[in-house]
């Protein structure tokens, strides 16, 4: 039997929220969540919020061969390197990032205000550094240039 055409132009990805949401054992409900996904035809199985390398090894192992995704929003202690030497094949960030800078502007401001101290704007990035990524994309090409 023939895949319906729109399987070739889609990827999806199935998510477990099981560790978001307080599951008492989220991690065998994850694996029960993501197994049935793949039997159901998920081509990538996400389950944001495990925060070790043996619950990362035992989702990527539970869900083999398709590939796991893993949510990183705060230092849990690995590498990039650390988590695809746990089978990951995926890695997003979310909103971690933009949390980043947020964190720096707070406490820039709560400097400035309870202190009185620009010392909160040290080591700023300067704008021609800002600016050149902006006009550089993720292949080293310039902007425009091609």
């Amino acid at each position: 039997m023939n895949s319906p055409v729109w399987s070739r132009d889609v990827l999806l990805t199935a998510r477990a929220e099981c560790y978001h949401v307080g599951h008492p054992d989220p991690l065998r409900e994850s694996v029960r969540r993501l197994q049935a996904y793949a039997a159901a035809g998920a081509d990538v199985l996400f389950a944001p919020g495990p925060q070790n390398a043996a619950d990362i090894k035992a989702l990527v192992e539970a869900v083999a061969p398709k590939p796991f995704n893993l949510l990183v929003v705060r230092d849990i202690g690995l590498t990039v390197e650390d988590v695809a030497a746990l089978g990951v094949r995926r890695i997003s960030v979310g909103g971690a990032l933009a949390l980043a800078a947020w964190t720096g502007f707070m406490r820039a401001a709560e400097t400035l205000r309870s202190k009185g101290s620009f010392a909160g704007l040290a080591g700023l990035v300067p704008y021609s550094e800002i600016n050149g990524l902006f006009a550089t994309d993720l292949s080293g090409h310039q902007v425009g240039s091609r």
